[in-house]
């Protein structure tokens, strides 16, 4: 119940701040952009922006979010509830989760160029729940906007390179152990599923496991935030 409770407070405050608002503008943006590539290109372009949704989306969305939860003081309410910290991860991260699928299913069926099956729909959902619970633990660590933007930097390099090179053709087999690399090996027909499973799923359990003790730390030493 109490996780229940949590996340439709997440929705209704998602809701408030106008984040589904961009993620339709967003979808809307990629679909129009994916119907000026030519066919031999649109199936690789589709999976670049479904996969950039989550990965870049879900981590920025993740910091605005707490971050304007600390400054509200919404958090100190969580602090001294009964809620427990795994109970507060995983509602952040499901609530964008789905987010996250609607968007990428929307793309994949309006542009054409992704065949949607379940271990695409599984894949965006890890994918995009890995790379918010990044982001909560960058965002627990944050002061401010800034210190998390700029510490997002590095980050978005890690995940975006290695899967982007891989998508265009540089793909040696150790690079399959990136979690980006494995989603996108889940979004495209007559690929291995159950190893690229295994592997995003190992690295999502690991990023949520961080974000719990994380943000366990934050609860600890709520304060102010200049936004």
């Amino acid at each position: 119940m109490r996780l229940w409770a949590l996340l439709r407070g997440d929705v209704r405050f998602q809701y408030k701040y106008g984040f589904y608002f961009l993620y339709m503008f967003l979808a809307l943006l990629y679909i129009g952009m994916l119907s000026v590539f030519p066919d031999g290109w649109r199936e690789r372009a589709a999976i670049l922006m479904i996969f950039s949704d989550p990965a870049a989306m879900g981590l920025y969305f993740m910091g605005a979010i707490v971050l304007l939860e600390k400054s509200e003081r919404t958090l100190d309410s969580i602090a001294v509830s009964p809620a427990r910290t795994h109970e507060y991860t995983l509602s952040k991260l499901f609530s964008i989760g789905v987010i996250s699928v609607i968007v990428g299913l929307t793309i994949g069926l309006v542009g054409g160029a992704v065949k949607i099956t379940i271990q695409f729909l599984v894949g965006l959902l890890l994918c995009s729940c890995l790379f918010s619970a990044v982001g909560l633990v960058i965002v627990a660590r944050s002061v401010s906007l800034n210190s998390f933007i700029i510490s997002t930097v590095p980050v978005q390099l890690l995940i975006n390179l290695p899967a982007a090179a891989w998508l265009f053709g540089w793909q040696p087999s150790w690079l399959l152990l990136h979690p980006g690399v494995s989603m996108m090996q889940l979004c495209m027909p007559n690929r291995p599923v159950l190893p690229s499973g295994v592997i995003l799923a190992s690295w999502t359990l690991a990023a949520w496991v961080i974000a719990n003790r994380t943000v366990a730390g934050m609860f600890k030493q709520i304060g102010g935030v200049k936004l």
